[in-house]
């Protein structure tokens, strides 16, 4: 079983947000954040989405999101 749970995009882009990530550029669904220290990454999800477990894992991995962050 994951740690992660399956989350709204809505909660997981502000939890993102709260860390230190800000948005760089939009374009439609489309989000490039950006941070110090990390690569820039794209946030490709709509608002009411639902972000499973893994998908929700491999984003931590690139973001240094933590489930305790959620």
């Amino acid at each position: 079983m994951s740690e992660w749970p399956s989350m709204k995009a809505r909660r997981v882009l502000a939890a993102l947000l709260r860390i230190g990530w800000i948005v760089k550029r939009e374009a439609s669904s489309h989000k490039v954040l950006a941070r110090e220290g990390w690569i820039d990454t794209v946030f490709a999800f709509h608002d009411g989405e639902e972000i499973g477990p893994r998908m929700l894992a491999r984003l931590a991995k690139r973001t240094g999101l933590r489930p305790e962050d959620l």
